[in-house]
This record gives C-alpha cells, sequence and structure tokens, in this order.
C-alpha cells in the first residue's frame, strides 16, 4: 500500500487554529511534540455534523483536507502534535507513569463556545505506549464516536466526537482488526494523572505548581479569589465530579474503567472503552469483563469517583505548606462537599424522572423503592423510566403501559398507590407531567448490541448504519417515528453474550 507522506497534506483554512495549548505552553516536562503515523487508504466512517456546526467549522469537515488531516496524515499548522504524559492508579493499584499512548493533541481551536483542544486518538505509537501500537481499533472507535456524541446529547458533560476515520491497515487485538482514528473535542484533556504524575512519578513541585496554576486561571477563575485557591480547586473539582455521577446513575451509565487516568479535572466523561448503559436493571452490573473483582460495578461508581478524588488529593499534597497532618484534613474537608452535592444532585434527577414539579418528605424513599422493585424483578432501565410517564391518574386506569414491565404486579400496585398520592399532593396533570418526563427519560441509549450492529455492518464497509444511529441518539428524548423499533426495543437475546473490555 501507499502510505501518504505526513507533509503532503496541510490543515485548510477551516479550523482557526490558536498557537499555544495549555499543555504545550507549559513545556516539555509535560508532553512530547512529534507528528503523527500516517495511515494508508483512509476514508470516512462517521462525521458528527452538528458539532462541526457548533466549532463553527462549516463545510470543512466534509472536506479531503479534513479527512487527511483528522486522520493523521496532515499536519496542523503549527506542525507537530502532542502527547501529553500523566500517571495514574489503575484497578486502585499504582501504575506509575502512563500518557497518551495512542492519542496526539492535533491543537486547541477558536469556536463560538469558546477555545477548543482536538485530539486524535488512534494516530500512532508516542514514547507513553508501553507495550501498545498507538492505534485504535475500528470497533472501538465507532463505539466511543457514536457514545460521546449521545452522551452529550443526553445533557451529561462529556468529551465529543467530531469524526471517525477508517483504513484497512491491520491492527491486532484479540483478533486482527482494522485500524481508526477518532477526532474528539473538549476544553481540555486533563486528568487526575497529570497531578498524580508531578507529585508522584517526576515529583517536581514546580511543573505541579504551573499545571495547578494554569488550570485555575484557564477553567476555575473563581478559585483564584478563594483564601486558598488549592483547596477550593479540590472542593470545586469535587462538586463537578458529584453531580457527573449522578448524571451517569440517572442514565444508567456505567463507564467500565474509572481508573484516575481517565478522571477529567473539568469533570467531563472521558475515554469510552469498555463501557455500558443498562438493560435490566441491576444495581451491581459490571459492564467490563476484565473487572473481575467488580471494582466498577454501577452502583460502586460514585464511591469510586470520591476514592480517585483522594487520590487527586494525594498528588496535589507537595503543594500544602505546613504541617503535614493539617495538610491532610484540610484537603479532607475540601473533598466532603462531594457527599451533599452527589446527594443533592440524585434528588433532582429522580425527582425529575419521577416526573415530580415539587420536593417533598418521602420522594428519595419512592425513588428508591421502585428501584429495588426494577432489581427485582430485572426490569429494563431505559424502558421503565420511559412508560412510567404513561402512568395515568385517571380513575380506573390499569397502566398496563409500565405495570406489565414488572413480574411482581402486587409489588409494582403498591408502590403506584404510593405513587399517584405523591402525584396528587402536587395536583399533577397527566399531559403536563408526560411532558416533562420525556425530557429527561431518553427513549433512546447506545445499548451495546446497537452499536455491534453498526461495527458489523461497518466492517462489511456499510457505514450507514452508524450514521442513522447518530442521527438517532443526537436527539435521544425524541419519538423519532421512522427509527427502526429496535433502536428503543429489549435486546435481542444473541445480545446477552456480548462482552467489551479494556481492549474495548
Amino acid at each position: 500500500m501507499n502510505v501518504p507522506d505526513p507533509l503532503a497534506h496541510q490543515a485548510a483554512a477551516g479550523p482557526r487554529w490558536r498557537p499555544a495549548p495549555l499543555l504545550r505552553a507549559l513545556g516539555p516536562a509535560f508532553g512530547t511534540l512529534l507528528a503523527p503515523s500516517p495511515l494508508p487508504a483512509v476514508h470516512w466512517v462517521g462525521r458528527s455534523d452538528a458539532l462541526a456546526a457548533e466549532l463553527g467549522l462549516g463545510s470543512w469537515l466534509a472536506s479531503d483536507s479534513a479527512l487527511q488531516l483528522l486522520a493523521g496524515n496532515a499536519l496542523p499548522p503549527q506542525g507537530d502534535l502532542l502527547a501529553s504524559v500523566y500517571s495514574g492508579h489503575q484497578f486502585g493499584q499504582w501504575a506509575g507513569q502512563l500518557g497518551d499512548g495512542r492519542a496526539l493533541q492535533l491543537g486547541e481551536i477558536d469556536t463560538p463556545a469558546g477555545a477548543m483542544e482536538l485530539q486524535l486518538k488512534g494516530a500512532g505509537l508516542t514514547p507513553y505506549s508501553r507495550m501498545g501500537d498507538g492505534r485504535a481499533v475500528l470497533r472501538s472507535s465507532i463505539r466511543e464516536f457514536l457514545c460521546s456524541e449521545a452522551m452529550h446529547a443526553l445533557g451529561i458533560p462529556t468529551t465529543r466526537a467530531l469524526s471517525v476515520i477508517g483504513s484497512p491497515a491491520l491492527v491486532r487485538r484479540e483478533t486482527v482488526e482494522t485500524a481508526a482514528v477518532v477526532a474528539r473535542t473538549a476544553p481540555s484533556f486533563i486528568r487526575f494523572g497529570h497531578f498524580e504524575h508531578f507529585a508522584h512519578t517526576a515529583q517536581d513541585t514546580v511543573a505541579l505548581q504551573a499545571l495547578v496554576d494554569a488550570v485555575i486561571d484557564s477553567f476555575y477563575p473563581d478559585c483564584r479569589a478563594a483564601p486558598d485557591p488549592l483547596l477550593a480547586l479540590l472542593t470545586a473539582v469535587s462538586q463537578r465530579t458529584a453531580r457527573l455521577m449522578a448524571d451517569w446513575q440517572a442514565v444508567g451509565f456505567c463507564h467500565g474503567v474509572m481508573n484516575t487516568d481517565n478522571m477529567s479535572i473539568l469533570g467531563l466523561t472521558i475515554d469510552y472503552g469498555p463501557f455500558g448503559f443498562l438493560d435490566a436493571f441491576d444495581p451491581m452490573h459490571i459492564c467490563n469483563h476484565t473487572d473481575q473483582q467488580g471494582r466498577y460495578a454501577f452502583a460502586r461508581q460514585p464511591s469510586v469517583a470520591f476514592w480517585n478524588l483522594h487520590a487527586l488529593a494525594h498528588g496535589l499534597l507537595p503543594l500544602m505548606p505546613g504541617d503535614q497532618d493539617a495538610a491532610v484534613q484540610a484537603m479532607k474537608d475540601a473533598m466532603e462537599p462531594f457527599k451533599p452535592e452527589f446527594a443533592s444532585a440524585m434528588q433532582v434527577r429522580m425527582r425529575a424522572k419521577l416526573g415530580l414539579a415539587t420536593a417533598q418528605d418521602g420522594d428519595a424513599d419512592l425513588a428508591d423503592d421502585l428501584l429495588r422493585l426494577m432489581a427485582q424483578d430485572r426490569v429494563d432501565h431505559t424502558i421503565a423510566w420511559r412508560a412510567l410517564a404513561r402512568f395515568s391518574m385517571e380513575d380506573g386506569a390499569d397502566n398496563a403501559a409500565v405495570r406489565d414491565w414488572f413480574v411482581d404486579r402486587a409489588g409494582f400496585d403498591a408502590w403506584a398507590q404510593r405513587y399517584h398520592s405523591r402525584l396528587q399532593a402536587e395536583a399533577s396533570v397527566d399531559a403536563e407531567r408526560r411532558a416533562r418526563m420525556d425530557r429527561v427519560n431518553p427513549k433512546f441509549v447506545l445499548r451495546n448490541h446497537l452499536a455491534e450492529t453498526a461495527i458489523t455492518a461497518a466492517r462489511g464497509g456499510d457505514f450507514s448504519e452508524t450514521q442513522r444511529l447518530l442521527q438517532v441518539l443526537q436527539a435521544p428524548y425524541d419519538e423519532h417515528p421512522d427509527a427502526p423499533a429496535a433502536y428503543a426495543a429489549l435486546p435481542p437475546d444473541w445480545a446477552h453474550h456480548l462482552e467489551v473490555s479494556c481492549s474495548s
């Protein structure tokens, strides 16, 4: 195959490039500048025209110059790309130095929403690839492309995906697959692990302080005016992370590999690998078959996030002056707002999912008891919440639309009586409540079997299913009468055998 010369193409005038992204500006201790490794015969697999419009890229995304640039076959105006270095805890154990093993920061552009970093995932070897090959495969790239855009449409903070580009180049994972590159965007890709790296691996407090200052000045400016900006930063990150966990739990999203190097300092969902949305509701569902101990089971995600915040605090500790015991206690106090923030955020989200317009005592118990019934009967999480919007307060209504999803009819009927009384207490109107509930309980999520269907078609050269599914997932609360019925149905029997792992 003829491999393109990476210097043969230059970026078109679409993106408005900024010259100094944050980590690149901080200096060579923060990463390595290098060129991407080009791929042969690249082709579009999927594009998010909605994101392109938001970024002010216009029709540029459909151009050949965009294809070559976002595949890693061309260089942006500033030349080399950046692979950043970080460290972290993986599955609760210190893993030491990690870094962008297959991701390269393409640059930063001005957009109507502010500065946005673009990163290529799968663009080739970096000094941090360890035993890897620096490539991403078509399977995992389609999953990340679809899910990051789906999560954004669900209203959940996330990195986003501009495109996925394929190539016939072969990559070995459990089997031989073909290569792909995802172009993803975020205000920043800085992780908890970046701070851990300079605290524990590099043991460079000057670089650590520079990183903290840059993050505060760029993303948490209010912290600068606090009595202790460092503690204020830790509190702000804790609160953002708490709200993110509430978002995940409310929609039934399982991340699958919540290592500290996969935790965003901005409270974004980052690094889509062995993720999954709940089908049958099981609080202890493990979506990553690599996670044999269930560390990252669905119900454990909030507590894992809090553990990761402790790891972040330990990474910031070298910057705390004075007595270390007092510093540790101050760090603990700074993280403590995570707990009430998460509890409050969950209450708000669960009331909204129940269609409650006011806050009353007993609402938390009402929500928890419904979840217990769902767990007992393994009721489909997405379908059940969507069906609950069809609950009718009319006399004699049998509410079969939601009741029939439960095996324990008597248990549901007892709960439904309480729900009916609670709705009466605020004079709820069925039509108004249904409209509110349909805005927070999605009809469509990226179930694993839907992603697998798109992947199978793409492997055969048909990318239409990826784009069709994307269009639905970008409006998950709408009815989409023309969408295939399978998009909102129970998973087929074969889907129960699907497994995703860290290689996904």
